[in-house]
């Protein structure tokens, strides 16, 4: 059966008091919307629409640039959830399948949760997603006959009695394309809010003889973000359930609290991850990785065995073979570092190639942009680059070639040559106590003056 899934991502989010759209709001370095796409993914839909309202062109923007197959539509008045689901329609024309309605600010439904709604498909013409609540609070109620879904109902529509009840709405539905939007199509607004409610499909799915069942999921998957509290919650659960799965996966971590995940981390087993490190969007380290304290890490790739850190950082298109090792207060981007190179030490690598076994002295720095452009250096197998090196790019170290400390070099070196680029050193005896006294003596003068 082909899946489509329908995110509803038009809420203008009044309570995050800000002025970007609520769905636009991150965790783990990542908009909640894609996390939500992210989530459907796995039932690899041929189609997904995102339903957007406030800030709509932003948020289409940030779907498209996530998923750039994603259909936009939008909801110019928020007149309710299934008003919301029937922008979809166009977007749907044609499709014979399955839709299932997720929210763009309910980031945490798992994907094991949808494929069992999926399956559930089979024995039920509408399924909804629901779970028991703590506190039930403000959420509409599940009411149930046995295995069967009788209708859900708001809060603020229930009576005392309904209101008992734990079994709680998330607002997740699944049923087939055609039925659902037959379904819309017959929900009134004749209730407290004056709002078309999605929730109404399953009683007049009832009422036409078709059948409603629901699944429960726990209830943190369907934490719904409102504000910026919830906004840190949520960020402080997905980062314990990230730091969860890189434990089960064989990964230490020795201050577990302190390591801080995006959303598309990943990292093989018997890596050793030390405290206060933060993984940007983008960052993969495979198997037997050390990754230091202070560190922090986006847009790369660290092979097998390289240590980095501590207080280094890795910045996208940092690209670093096996046996790599980048020290303290190093700065790699958009550079390749080839397998058992070194770099130990307060330095600036950009827009650069560094051949294998290729050692750079603390102070070294690639200077790669001239004001307008960026420009390339490339350090050779083994060349030795003495500390305080400044390579103005564009320009090539050979092989087995070396530069002396304190040099600017800006023409290519040939491999097995040294170059050094420094003015040559004069002393002067005497000057320096000569000087000394000159400028204590205008200091005198100075502070004289002011009396």
């Amino acid at each position: 059966m082909s899946i489509a899934l329908v995110i509803l991502a038009a809420g203008q989010g009044t309570r995050m008091n800000s002025d970007l759209p609520k769905v636009l709001h991150k965790i783990g370095g990542a908009p909640m919307l894609v996390h939500a796409i992210r989530s459907g993914e796995v039932l690899e839909p041929s189609r997904i629409v995102v339903v957007t309202g406030h800030g709509g062109e932003q948020v289409g923007a940030a779907a498209c640039d996530y998923q750039p197959a994603v259909d936009i539509a939008v909801q110019d008045q928020q007149l309710g959830t299934a008003h919301a689901v029937a922008q979809a329609r166009e977007a749907l024309d044609g499709f014979d399948g399955d839709v299932i309605v997720l929210y763009g600010d309910t980031p945490f439904i798992q994907p094991d949760t949808l494929e069992r709604m999926q399956s559930a498909r089979s024995a039920h013409d509408v399924v909804v997603l629901g779970f028991e609540a703590a506190d039930p609070g403000r959420y509409g109620r599940l009411v149930m006959d046995g295995q069967n879904l009788e209708r859900i109902v708001e809060f603020k529509d229930a009576t005392d009695e309904e209101r008992k009840i734990t079994l709680c709405n998330s607002g997740v539905v699944a049923a087939n394309a055609a039925v659902l939007m037959e379904l819309i199509d017959a929900v009134s607004n004749d209730n407290a809010s004056g709002e078309y409610y999605l929730t109404d499909i399953v009683g007049l799915a009832r009422s036409q003889g078709l059948s409603a069942g629901a699944v429960t999921c726990d209830e943190a998957e369907t934490l719904g973000i409102n504000s910026r509290a919830e906004l840190a919650r949520a960020e402080g659960l997905f980062q314990a359930r990230m730091r969860a799965e890189a434990l089960e996966d064989g990964v230490t971590l020795t201050a577990p609290d302190t390591v801080y995940f995006a959303y598309d981390t990943v990292i093989g087993r018997d890596s050793t991850i030390e405290p206060n490190v933060v993984f940007g969007p983008g960052a993969s380290v495979e198997s037997g990785v050390t990754i230091r304290a202070f560190s922090h890490l986006e847009g790369c790739h660290v092979s097998r065995g390289a240590v980095v850190g501590p207080y280094a950082r890795l910045r996208p298109g940092a690209e670093l073979a096996e046996d790599v090792k980048v020290g303290n207060f190093v700065e790699i981007k958009a550079a390749r570092v080839d397998r058992g190179a070194k770099i130990n030490h307060l330095t600036y690598v950009g827009d650069a190639e560094v051949g294998e076994e290729a050692n750079l002295g603390a102070g070294t720095v690639t200077c790669n942009y001239d004001g307008v452009m960026k420009h390339k250096t490339r350090i050779g197998a083994r060349a030795f680059i003495g500390s305080s090196t400044m390579l103005v790019a564009p320009v090539s170290i050979g092989d087995d070639a070396m530069t002396g400390s304190g040099s600017v070099i800006t023409s290519d070196v040939e491999p097995g040559a040294l170059a050094i680029g420094r003015a040559r050193q004069v002393t002067k005896p005497g000057l320096a106590r000569k000087l000394f006294e000159m400028l204590k003596a205008q200091k005198r003068n100075k502070t004289q003056e002011v009396k």
